[in-house]
């Protein structure tokens, strides 16, 4: 993996090189094996809170790690496209809209000591500006050599918290177009509910029972590209202990390797299906 700048990273793309790198200010990584119809996003697997805010922040470290998406990255990796964010979202939010990317509370407290400057919340935004840019290239890039492409926009969350019971896996569909779409969704979920997890953890699998898929990056993606499906992918944290912060490799693993077959045999139908 090398260091690049934003400039030579949509240069890349914009040639159709294959190249792993991450962002000079590793606020991301990309990685491009081959151009292919589809591509996964983990942008909220990022962990790093630059120092500087540190001691501003009333977030404990594990109060961060129990809203991020910790270990997502690790279920796609194996894909030939995957852009992940580095930095945690209690930094910068990437599936928020600038206005709202960075947090003053954060899920019913209060973030920060003291109100962020000017100049500390422009470094964030920056980063945050730069990662759509390059999300804005590559799409372009594969809708234009493909003539569509899906998105595999993976997430986890936070299911004991919940006082009912709630699925495994969670399709955010509410921003896409479900007429259009409604099959090969409908697909996406029946797959994901065949997974056979180790542990005995069931796997279910609903369309818009825990979340809705309201984030910034799939309507981003949706708005500005009319042949680009983008599958916002929720997990439950069946792969670790929310509580404990214990990570069961085991479990993620599995989830890396059923991902590996089932994410190109859909993205390959999806394909088929809507190419021009």
């Amino acid at each position: 993996m090398e260091k690049l700048s934003i400039k030579a990273i949509i240069s890349k793309i914009n040639k159709e090189e294959t190249f792993e790198a991450v962002s000079s200010d590793y606020s991301f990584t990309i990685k491009i094996e081959a151009y292919v119809p589809y591509a996964c996003a983990a942008i909220h697997n990022g962990h790093q809170f630059r120092k500087e805010l540190w001691e501003n922040c009333m977030h404990t470290e594990y109060d961060r790690w129990y809203e991020e998406d910790p270990e997502t990255k690790n279920m796609i990796q194996l894909h030939p496209i995957v852009i992940a964010g580095c930095d945690s979202r209690f930094e910068y939010d990437l599936n928020r809209s600038p206005e709202d990317a960075v947090f003053v509370t954060a899920w019913g407290k209060q973030l920060w000591r003291q109100p962020l400057s000017e100049a500390l919340t422009d470094k964030s935004l920056r980063k945050h500006n730069n990662f759509y840019k390059v999300v804005h290239t590559l799409i372009s890039v594969l809708e234009s050599k493909f003539g569509f492409c899906t998105v595999y926009d993976m997430h986890s969350y936070n299911w004991k918290r919940w006082d009912r019971e709630v699925p495994t896996w969670n399709l955010g569909t509410s921003n896409v177009d479900n007429n259009r779409f409604g099959d090969v969704i409908e697909d996406w979920r029946q797959s994901l509910s065949e997974i056979q997890f180790p542990n005995s953890i069931e796997s279910t699998a609903l369309i818009n029972d825990t979340f809705q898929g309201n984030g910034y990056f799939l309507k981003y993606i949706t708005q500005n590209f009319k042949n680009t499906l983008v599958l916002a992918t929720e997990i439950a944290k069946v792969y670790c202990d929310e509580y404990k912060q214990i990570v069961f490799p085991e479990v993620v693993k599995t989830v890396e390797e059923e991902l590996k077959t089932r994410i190109p045999k859909h993205a390959q139908a999806v394909y088929n299906r809507f190419k021009r």
